[in-house]
């Protein structure tokens, strides 16, 4: 029978040596049982809705702390089926119809222009952010409307786009060295415009806040322990079922995902393996696992700084739930506790590691 989430306590036990000391430098795990009584005018609700009066009235909880960087997730399987009020939306692939036409359909004339011009990749161009989070902020803007509508080819373009806009963002401050590429797909995943599209941003200093968070956590990891945590991170998860190694790309299914399905990607630079493996990612939880709405970071540290030595290029994608559903799938313990998490990380391998045999 193949691993479930809920078997992680023992997956861990049975590690080897050497991996059941990365697990203990780097995660936590428990569980708990939530255990509740169902009246009698509830129990032919229940029974529809999950299944049987067991599966709620006790019920599995599993807490998982990645301690070097502090996520952490709670997983119950449970919560897929619980109720929502909300009513859908409607067709999703109607409203991207309906969309048509918008600005980003004619880029040239109806986007601003950055101070040196525009980037023209083979299926994108460039335009400035007209409402900017950072003073280098721009948007790749894709000939393609539908935001889901992605191939190897497109994918590669939009990344050397971003590169090569980041590269003129550098002539103008040399100092503006880290860069960031973002891809939020749909309301859902925080697009305020359908047609399809990325940002990228370069900042000089200190990276952006999350990324370096990354590198302080991977700084005093290896000053604690003399090993890289990268390095540790992967193989550990590869121990577990939940990585795998492709070509020049270390891909992992997140054991602490901030949203559900999350996977990461680490890589020595922005190489064409890497963007074939966003790529394959991408298409996969389209196609396979029913993605809709999603987010999308590349984070790339700055060339010829010591501090950064060592760390990879980190791709991380998590799909945000169903745009028709207008509720949210963050909210306080999101933010404020740990992650809420209802889909199983072992699932996501076993489709997913197909592809990067």
């Amino acid at each position: 029978m193949a691993a479930t989430i809920l078997d992680l306590p023992g997956l861990v036990e049975r590690l080897s040596p050497g991996d059941r000391a990365r697990w203990e430098r780097i995660f936590d795990v428990r569980s708990s049982t939530g255990a509740l009584s169902v009246p009698p005018p509830m129990e032919g609700w229940v029974a529809n809705r999950f299944g049987s009066i067991e599966a709620v009235t006790s019920q599995q909880i599993v807490h998982v702390m990645n301690t070097v960087v502090g996520e952490g997730s709670l997983f119950n399987p449970l919560r897929a089926h619980r109720p929502l009020d909300a009513k859908p939306l409607g067709d999703v692939s109607d409203e991207v119809k309906r969309s048509s036409g918008g600005p980003f359909c004619t880029p040239l004339d109806l986007t601003p222009e950055d101070p040196f011009g525009r980037v023209k990749g083979k299926h994108c161009v460039t335009a400035s952010n007209i409402a900017k989070y950072d003073g280098l902020h721009g948007l790749i803007v894709f000939d393609e409307h539908d935001p889901l509508h992605i191939s190897s080819e497109r994918v590669a373009d939009y990344i050397d786009c971003a590169l090569a806009w980041a590269d003129r963002c550098r002539q103008l401050d040399p100092d503006a060295k880290n860069v960031l590429i973002i891809w939020n797909c749909l309301w859902k995943g925080g697009a305020s415009i359908i047609h399809g599209h990325a940002q990228v941003v370069c900042s000089k200093g200190l990276h952006y806040a999350h990324v370096e968070h990354l590198r302080a956590a991977a700084a005093r990891y290896l000053e604690a322990h003399g090993a890289d945590y990268f390095d540790d991170l992967s193989d550990l998860q590869h121990a577990l079922g939940l990585g795998r190694e492709w070509r020049d790309v270390r891909v992992l299914v997140n054991l602490t995902p901030i949203k559900e399905r999350e996977v990461i990607l680490f890589s020595p630079t922005v190489t064409d393996a890497l963007k074939e493996a966003v790529f394959r990612v991408l298409d996969h939880h389209l196609h396979k696992l029913g993605t809709r709405a999603f987010n999308l970071a590349i984070a790339i540290p700055p060339p010829d700084d010591p501090r950064w030595e060592g760390f990879p290029v980190v791709v991380r994608l998590v799909d945000r739930g169903d745009p028709a559903h207008p509720s949210s799938d963050i909210a306080a313990m999101e933010l404020y506790g740990s992650s809420i998490i209802t889909t199983d990380p072992f699932e996501v391998a076993a489709s997913l590691f197909q592809l990067f045999k």
